[in-house]
Formats: C-alpha cells, structure tokens, sequence
C-alpha cells in the first residue's frame, strides 16, 4: 500500500466574510496520486517540448528562434541587433530573454560549437572550449541566419510541415523544419529531460548526405563504409575502433574516444595543444595538470597557461630541461581529458514519442520524413499549377472574341451582374470569370492574352511530371539524393577531425612516476618523528637530532623504492613510498608522520616496516597475552590506497609489534618481570587482520604484556630456561645472570 502523506491543501469554496470555506485544513492525499497529477505532466512536457530533439535536428528552442529570424527577413538581408532578434523570438518561446540568447550563442558561427553553424553572428559570442570566456550581451552583437539555412526554409511556404499556434494563438508556427539534408546527424545536439537524455554526436556533412543517398540506393548499405566516424567542430583526433563505432552506429548508445592534437616546438621546449575535445575546456585541462603538478605526479612539466587569441585555441605546456614530450602527452592523456570519451545517446523524438536508433535507423526515420515532405510539397505545386491551368483555360476562350467580352462588361448594367453575364456568354466557372474580370483594360489585347496563354502547354506538361512524380516513389527518392548531392557540393567541407588508428597509438607508458633507486637509511622515533638519509650524508652527520624524551625506535637499511606501512595506535595501517619523503639529514627532526599522512586526530604512529614484495608476516602481542599471526600479504592492495581500517583487533590494547621473515623466536616481557621465549612457528598463520590471536603468557591478575621483541642469539644465558613445550605458560623471571647483562645493556 503507497504511503499516504499530510500536505496543505486550500478548500476553493464559497466564502464568508472574506474567509475561503475549508482553508488550511489538513487533507490525506496518496503519494502516488500526487506524482501522476502533477510531475508526470511536467517530466512528459520536457520531454515532448523542450529537451529531446525532433527528426529535424533540432528542439522547440532552436526552431522558435530559427524561424522568427527567417520571418524577420534575416535570411537575406543585413545583420541586426540580437536584442531585436531576441525580443522578437519572444513571441513563440516566452522562456525569457537570457535563455533565448543563450541558444542562439550556441548556434553561432563566433562560438565554434557546430560544424554547420547556423547564425552568421557579429561580436563576442564566446568559445565553446572555453568555460570562462563570457559573450557579449545582446545589445552590442548582431547576427543574421547562416546561408546554409536556405536548405531549412526553402519549402517551408509550400505545405511541406505542419502548423501550429503559438502560445497565445496569435500566429502560426512550424511544428518541423523540412530540412533538405538529415541536419539532425550533421550538427551536435545535447538534451536533459526528466528521466531521459539525449547527446548526439557531429558528422560530417558531405559523408552524411552520401551515406542517406546510398541507404535510399540500397536499404542493406554498410554505414560505416561511407560514414567512418563523427566529426566534431573542435577538430581533435578520433580514436578509431571500428569495433565500437559499430555498436554506436548500431544501438545509437556507447562512447567515441577523442583526443587532443598538439605539436612540440623544440626551440621553446614547450608543448602547445591546439585541438581538445568537445567535451572539455581550456580552463578544465588546465586546472587538472597544475594539480596533478602540485601533486607530484607530473614532474615534467615547469609552466602552463592559456594562449588562446585571435588564432584560436593554444594550450602551451612549458617543459623541464630532458622531458620526453610525447611520452609526457601519453601521461597526460590518461590523467587528464586532453583525451576524453563522447558519451553517444541517439534519443530522437519521432512523431512525438522519445525513440533511441542507431545511425541507419535513424536515417531511414529522416528519408521517411523527408519523403512526406516531397509529397506534401509536390501536392502543393500541382495544385497550384491546376488552378493556374484553369485561369488560363477561361482566359483561352477570351481570346476568341475579345470585343465581345468588352461588350458584356460595358452592357450590363450593375457590377454583381459582369461574372455572371461572363459565365454565361463564354461557358466558364465563377473562378476564371472572376479572373477575367479582375483583368486591366491595358491587357485586354491580343499579345497579353497570347503571351499568358501560351503557358498551358507547360503547365499541361509539368502537371504530368508532378503526378508522376506523386504516383512513384522512386522519383520521389530520386529527388531526394539530387538535393542531397546539391547540399554536399554547396556546403561540404573536408573533415575536422583525423582518424588515429589504434594501430598508431603508443600505449606503452606507465603512469607510475620513474622512480631513482639508490640506497638510504630510514629511522623512525617513539614520538611519531621519520627521517630519510642517504649512507653518505650519515656519514658526514653528527648525533641525530631529537625532541626532548624522545627515541629512535627503528632504524632500517633499504633502498629509496621500497614501501613503508605505519600502523597508528587506532587500529589503522597507513601506507606510503619511500619516494613520497625527502632526503633530509641528521640534523633535522625530519617529518612528523601523522601530520605527512594526514593521519585521524588523536590519531599516533607506533611502529614502522618496509617491504618491497610484502613476503613474511607480523606478530601481534596485545595486553591479554595473546598474539596474533598475520600474513604480510594481508596489507597488500591492487589499488593505490593509504589507508586501510581493522588493520589489526582492538579487543585488548596493543603491547607491541614484531615482523620476521621467516619463523624465529621472540621475547615477551609481562609487567611481573616475567619473559617468555616463543617461536614464533608454534602460532598459526592468519590471512584475517584483525584476528584477536592465540593465547600465549598466562598472566596473574593486574598484569600484562609490555612488549614483543626479537631473540637476540646470546642474550640469555641459558636460553631453555625461558622456553616451554605448550602454550600458554607464564615464563620465568629472569635470572641473576641474565639481570646483570639486562643492565650491563642498558
């Protein structure tokens, strides 16, 4: 049963003394019943009329503003003022004059976005790659439409498309353009509804009207030999996988690899990227690299800025003297969207429901279309030329006895009765004898009458042709690839963006940074303090240098590329390089390690291990007299994580931590004096972290375990004495002997 919630609801009833009857009563109402009421319509009408485009290529937005402008005469004539325009677009779409210019700057030729633009704009009109890069307002640029447009308007006064009105109903407007050429392929077009999407990539318009010619030539035609790839207005390099295309092309879903084209000026030492993707800005790539600089990730690079000026869009990358530059561009391509994917999703409104084709779908949606608009359009012509044939016809049979059509005009005596007396004195309609009628005296002459009648042959002729052309629909498809190849020799252009095969691609590049092995000295002290000194600055370096009480606790021979796990006193693992630290020398405290790893507040480091393989394994011994075995492996991670949670059990405080490589023996000292000599092969492996281990001292009430430590050959004077067959065992004070060498230690 759907959950019922309380709302507010006003009662509209009668009202009394100025109070509405019912107000601010609370009224039960269905969840279910309020979303089908009122956002169901509202996602339907985003969906129908304002995000998702038509089979025309374009949405409600672009063809309100597209049709005021040819309305306005601005297919032609001179560019004006886009306030005007905007003003004026008002009329079909009362959206608000900030989102109407904000479409038009997107169909403008100075905004770069399309490879057709549709605006012939004057002005700052921005840059699509740019973020920041603002246009100018309305009032200081002018624009008028592209010559490309003729091909959306030319038959669009001959019954081509349907009319609607406006939202006031006080004009008319297209409800489709009837564009000559499957524009909705041609240019990119992106659309968020409610529940639904739309992202359509560019083509190139040549291949496109080649590829719909050679799909009405033949049905099963392979798209892709015809139509290899989209085409973006940005002019970056596709990655060509025939394999995906093919699934785009066929689903009308998937992701189109682009990347970014740049060339190495060798005399700068400098990098300039000149196309990027349609996806991404200047701003964003440029954002991603200095972060990635601040990180240290990138180490290659010393500078990058944004050139772009009146030569287009330049990206230059200033590089440290020995950087590979592509190698560094490969780098790059991977961290950053200097490659990005184009996300495909061919969501087309088609006879108002939201429909997602692949390529040749698609197109074959548009012949259809585009078919009906033939027709349409030939109806018209041939209904226009019969009436013009019948005008003709009765003005023919003037020709006959012209005086005597004079004479029925100049006799009869009132002006209603000249149709009708012409009607009857030369056997024709109401229709030619109203166009009789209407002619001026002056062309009331043999060569006027002659001239005009000489049309009815040609019209006799090309009503013919036009039922021909209506009773075969071969001839209408003929039409159409004529007009196709018409658009693609006037407006055609070579394509923006190369193909790069991944044949040509280099993908051998590592984005693990290079890193310098040589040999250093790692000391880690009980306060939480780690140094990394190289053998030969130890050398030159006096005593180290150390907070007051504190201690070094670990002090470890290894080599810079190795791999360092600080366990924290909460249960936690914290994993770092040996590279991430800086060579430092004795002198220096060295970095404070809960600080460097940005470790949890409170939070202390308490013991240190490298690894380069993570083979053997860690000994846990808590406060309880358990200990715990834990393969080292357990702390390894495919992804690159620093952090890592339950790192080992927090059921008894931690007394100490020990690692070895292979099984040894410990030493376990209890608060009672008491040390217990463990081999470390009589506890068994754990691959589980924070396992609460085995029990091993057995320990009197109010004690506990200090510490865990390795056995050190020579230590104990008689080392059995320490040892036991079974575990738990309570161990054994030390002897007088084994005190005296303690202190002499010490």
């Amino acid at each position: 049963m759907a959950k019922k919630k309380q709302s507010k609801q006003v009662n509209t009833k009668p009202m009394t003394n100025g109070v509405i009857a019912g107000a601010g009563d609370i009224v039960e109402q269905r969840i279910a019943s309020t979303i089908e009421e009122n956002f169901m319509p509202y996602a339907m009408s985003v969906i129908m009329s304002r995000a998702i485009p038509e089979i025309d290529g374009f949405k409600p937005s672009h063809r309100k503003l597209l049709y005021t402008m040819y309305k306005m005469g601005l297919l032609t004539g001179a560019r004006t003022k886009s306030a005007n325009i905007v003003g004026a677009t008002m009329k079909l779409n009362p959206h608000g004059d900030a989102a109407i210019y904000d479409t038009m700057v997107r169909l403008s030729r100075g905004y770069e976005a399309l490879l057709h633009p549709y605006i012939d704009s004057k002005g700052n009109f921005g840059k699509f790659y740019s973020r920041d890069m603002a246009w100018a307002a309305s009032r200081y640029t002018e624009a008028k439409l592209d010559p490309i447009c003729n091909e959306l308007f030319k038959d669009i006064d001959r019954d081509t498309v349907d009319f609607v009105d406006n939202y006031d109903n006080t004009m008319k407007e297209p409800t489709l353009l009837p564009a000559s050429y499957p524009s909705v392929l041609v240019n990119a077009n992106t659309g968020i509804a409610v529940g639904m999407a739309s992202n359509i990539c560019s083509f190139n318009l040549r291949e496109v009207c080649e590829t719909t010619a050679a799909l009405i030539r033949d049905k099963d035609h392979d798209v892709i030999t015809t139509l290899p790839a989209p085409d973006f207005s940005g002019g970056a390099q596709i990655i060509y996988n025939e394999e995906t295309i093919r699934e785009v092309y066929r689903t009308g879903r998937g992701s189109i690899k682009v990347r970014s084209v740049y060339h190495y000026d060798k005399s700068q030492n400098c990098i300039d990227v000149t196309h990027i993707p349609p996806t991404t800005t200047t701003e964003v790539i440029i954002e991603k690299v200095i972060d990635l600089v601040k990180a240290g990730k990138i180490k290659e690079i010393s500078d990058i800025r944004d050139e772009t000026g009146i030569d287009g869009l330049k990206i230059t990358i200033d590089l440290k003297r020995g950087a590979d530059p592509d190698k560094l561009m490969l780098k790059l391509f991977k961290l950053t969207t200097l490659e990005d994917g184009f996300s495909c999703n061919f969501n087309v409104l088609i006879g108002g429901v939201p429909m997602t084709l692949g390529v040749k779908d698609l197109l074959s949606e548009w012949i259809a279309f585009r078919i009906e608009c033939i027709r349409r359009r030939t109806y018209f012509d041939l209904n226009k030329k019969k009436d013009k044939l019948h005008l003709l016809e009765g003005l023919k049979l003037i020709l006959l006895d012209i005086d005597k059509a004079i004479r029925i005009v100049r006799e009869t005596d009132e002006e209603a009765e000249v149709v009708p007396n012409l009607m009857i004195g030369f056997g024709i309609d109401k229709i030619q004898a109203e166009y009789v009628a209407e002619i001026k005296l002056r062309h009331l002459n043999r060569e006027y009458i002659l001239k005009r009648t000489a049309e009815i042959e040609q019209l006799i002729k090309d009503i013919a042709d036009l039922e021909a052309i209506l009773n075969s629909k071969a001839r209408v498809k003929t039409i159409i690839v004529k007009e196709l190849k018409e658009v693609a020799d006037k407006y055609g252009k070579e394509r923006q963006c190369p193909l790069l095969h991944l044949s040509e691609i280099d993908t051998d590049v590592s984005l693990e940074e290079e890193i310098p092995d040589y040999p250093v000295n790692l000391f880690f002290t009980k306060e939480g303090y780690f140094k990394k000194i190289t053998p030969q600055s130890l050398r030159m370096s006096g005593e180290q240098k150390l907070k007051e009480e504190d201690e070094v606790t670990t002090v470890i021979e290894t080599t810079n590329n190795t791999e360092l796990l600080f366990f924290s006193d909460k249960c936690q693992v914290y994993k770092a390089k040996v590279s991430d630290f800086a060579d430092t020398k004795a002198s220096v405290f060295g970095d404070y390690i809960p600080a460097k790893l940005s470790m949890d507040e409170g939070e202390s480091a308490v013991f240190m291990l490298n690894t380069k393989d993570y083979s053997g394994y860690l000994l846990f011994a808590f406060e309880n007299g358990k200990v715990a075995k834990v393969d080292l492996k357990s702390y390894e991670t495919k992804t690159n994580r620093k952090k890592l949670i339950n790192a080992y059990s927090d059921k008894s405080p931690l007394a100490g931590i020990a690692y070895c490589e292979k099984d040894s023996e410990f030493v376990i000292t209890s608060s009672a004096g008491r040390m217990l000599l463990l081999h470390s092969g009589a506890i068994g492996l754990k691959s589980t972290k924070n396992t609460q281990g085995v029990a091993v001292m057995k320990l009197k009430k109010g004690h506990r375990v200090m510490s865990i430590e390795p056995y050190q050959e020579g230590r104990f004077s008689k080392p059995a004495r320490y040892r036991t067959r079974s575990l738990p065992a309570a161990g054994a004070l030390p002897s007088q002997e084994d005190e005296a060498t303690q202190l002499s230690i010490i």
